[in-house]
């Protein structure tokens, strides 16, 4: 993976949130690239429940101040960053106010899902992909973990598709069986279409359901990761009729070497 740059965009990663197996994978996979000199960003949401102080972020003040329009309103995008003790990994989180300054990640006290998390993972989205261009990074691979980060195959291939920084990236999305319960905001579609993203691109979600987000997700990558031992009997079925490349599930142990062909050999053709 030497010189390969590799875009991480996920959920939740280690060591900022407790350890699932989407925020381990979101460590370990951009940590083994840049072991092998790949050239690696890592975006997340900056929820509230992060310690700015202990994991020492700080706002990036030329990336900031920007506003995403979402649903016809304007919400100023912040930028913070920080790195991983010891890895020499930088991660750049997505931050506003309104959406990510509560003390919790998806899910009130009673364990329900946040009303505007649909316009939190739209708002989450935008915002990395505002924030590459204006690193002017233009990335071999995009990686995407966790549903939150579900829409962002769909966003590039569609809102942003004449953006000529992603020309020739790849997207790569890993499958979990890390879900939730119900729906998103039924209105979602709606919100999603205000972006001039066409219904038959989004009719999925009309019921936004865990499987409806990454089966959206499946549809614009150009290639997939199993992530977990059991996904979804659905989710496993559609993966199968997408003709797609995929990677199976591996253990921690045969991940690193399966990974890495995957993403040489695969993904990008041997490009090397």
């Amino acid at each position: 993976m030497k010189d390969k740059r590799i875009l991480y965009v996920s959920s939740e990663v280690v060591p900022y949130l407790p350890e699932t197996e989407i925020s381990s994978a979101s460590f370990e996979a951009p940590r083994l690239v840049n072991q092998q000199g790949g050239q690696i960003r890592i975006f997340m949401p900056r929820y509230g429940n992060i310690n700015e102080r202990r994991h020492q972020l700080h706002e990036v003040i030329r990336l900031s101040g920007i506003n995403l329009v979402i649903n016809d309103l304007d919400m100023p995008l912040i930028i913070k960053v920080a790195s991983i003790p010891k890895e020499r990994i930088q991660v750049y989180f997505i931050d506003n106010d309104e959406y990510f300054k509560r003390k919790a990640t998806l899910t009130d006290e009673d364990g329900k899902l946040f009303s505007d998390n649909d316009e939190r993972a739209i708002f989450f989205a935008k915002g990395v992909i505002e924030t590459v261009k204006k690193l002017n990074w233009a990335p071999d691979i995009i990686h995407v973990h966790g549903w939150l980060a579900s829409l962002l195959p769909l966003y590039l291939k569609q809102y942003y598709k004449d953006e000529p920084l992603f020309n020739e990236s790849k997207i790569v999305t890993s499958i979990y069986n890390q879900s939730f319960e119900g729906t998103l905001n039924t209105d979602m579609v709606n919100k999603i279409k205000f972006d001039n993203i066409e219904e038959d691109a989004i009719k999925t979600l009309v019921e936004p359901s865990y499987n409806s987000l990454m089966k959206v997700a499946i549809d614009y990558s150009d290639a997939l990761i199993v992530g977990s031992e059991n996904i979804p009997e659905e989710l496993d079925t559609y993966l199968k009729a997408a003709d797609k490349p995929i990677l199976e599930y591996k253990s921690k142990d045969e991940f690193g070497e399966a990974y890495t062909t995957f993403f040489n050999e695969t993904v990008l053709g041997n490009s090397n």
